[in-house]
C-alpha cells in the first residue's frame, strides 16, 4: 500500500516516514496543531468567499454548523446572544 502520492520516489518516502517516526511528541503535536489551524482558516475563508454578505459572527456560526452540526451552532448562537 502506498502512503504518499505516486510522484514521490520510494526512497524519499522512506526518509520522510523515518523522520516522522524519530520526531519527538511535541514536534508532532505542533505539526498537527498547525495543520488544524490552517484547515480551519481555509474553511472559514471559503465560507466568507461563498457568502460575502455574512458578518464574522455569521461566518463562525456557519463554520460550526458545517463541521459540528446545527444543534451546536444554535447553542453557541444563543450563548453569544445572551453574552452580549
Amino acid at each position: 500500500m502506498r502512503t504518499l502520492p505516486v510522484d514521490t520516489r520510494p526512497e524519499a518516502e522512506k526518509v520522510l516516514i523515518s523522520l516522522l517516526r524519530k520526531s519527538n511528541i511535541s514536534k508532532k503535536f505542533a505539526q498537527i496543531r498547525s495543520l488544524s489551524q490552517t484547515s480551519m482558516l481555509l474553511s472559514r475563508r471559503a465560507i466568507a468567499r461563498a457568502n460575502p454578505d455574512l458578518s464574522e459572527k455569521q461566518i463562525n456560526l456557519r463554520f460550526i454548523s458545517l463541521h459540528y452540526g446545527q444543534d451546536l451552532e444554535q447553542r453557541v448562537e444563543k450563548y453569544l446572544d445572551r453574552k452580549s
